[in-house]
């Protein structure tokens, strides 16, 4: 319960999730730097199995910053031992005490395989690795301040393992009443982080279009179609990258209030704290959006 209450205390209501494609470390150091001075409470960042390894990165992001939160949204557990989760994860909490939350995902079928490995039950294999990061404790440091430990959790038996292993959960791309219901399986002593991808274009068209390049439904097995469907949304409502209403319903655009309005919506439903994924080209232009939405939101 401490990690929850201390992490509440430091994450306020908005953060950012930077998630863009490779560029040298200096460019990313800039790009925290404009966002922890705009105000947000967080910072995210995400990885593939490969390329831009998520604690490195961290740690780079944590040094280069004085008092934002940064977070791994998500750590592949594909990617590692649990023990080096563990490990990696209590390094950093220990050289920068209140400033992690850890998020850990068991990512989709197609990227696992890629990687040369075999897909398994995500539930099973996620309780198996919790397993192994809790075992690995004793040799791992002790921060000062504990750190969060959050599971990428859409559906209802993921949410269930976060509240009963976990100290909240980080669900992405969710309608409002996800995050409403999210809420009410976590009970209310656990962290629920949401991330919403934000379109600062106020043309309808020019903004689902934009919000319909993302693959997010088009995936083989897609964990956020499927969630959708038990939300209600038919499947032809999920197709050539959704209806109006489920881009609608998934994505904030418009104008710096109306994204504004759609962060303060998920917090009225229960989340803690709403992390915006602003779709940019790169890091400059992704903190360029980030500083022109911090009035509204921070």
């Amino acid at each position: 319960m401490t990690a929850v209450r201390l992490m509440r205390e430091r994450l306020g209501r908005v953060g950012t999730g930077l998630m863009t494609p490779l560029a040298p470390a200096e460019e990313w150091r800039r790009a925290a730097r404009r966002i922890e001075d705009a105000g947000y409470g967080s910072l995210w960042t995400n990885e593939a199995i490969g390329g831009r390894e998520v604690f490195a990165q961290l740690g780079v992001l944590l040094g280069a910053t004085e008092r934002i939160v940064l977070g791994s949204g998500v750590a592949n557990l594909w990617a590692r031992h649990p023990a080096a989760m563990q490990g990696a994860a209590s390094v950093l909490a220990d050289a920068h005490p209140g400033r992690l939350a850890l998020g850990v995902g068991v990512s989709m079928a197609a990227s696992v395989e890629r990687s040369g490995q075999k897909w398994t039950s995500p539930l099973a294999r996620m309780r198996e690795y919790l397993d192994g990061m809790d075992a690995a404790v004793a040799a791992a440091p002790v921060p000062e301040v504990p750190f969060p430990r959050l599971l990428a959790a859409l559906g209802p038996k993921m949410q269930g393992l976060a509240r009963e292993r976990a100290d909240g959960a980080l669900p992405a791309a969710m309608p409002v009443e996800h995050t409403r219901a999210a809420r009410e399986r976590l009970g209310p002593d656990k962290l629920l982080v949401v991330t919403l991808t934000t379109i600062l274009e106020t043309d309808p068209g020019k903004a689902r279009a934009t919000a319909r390049q993302m693959p997010l439904l088009s995936l083989p097995g897609s964990p956020y179609a499927r969630v959708l469907r038990e939300l209600g949304y038919p499947d032809e409502a999920l197709a050539g990258g959704g209806s109006d209403e489920v881009v609608d319903a998934c994505f904030a655009w418009g104008d710096e209030a109306a994204i504004g309005k759609r962060v303060q919506d998920h917090l009225d439903a229960g989340a803690d704290h709403v992390v915006i994924a602003a779709l940019a080209p790169d890091l400059a232009s992704s903190a360029d959006l980030y500083e022109r939405l911090a009035p509204a939101l921070v």
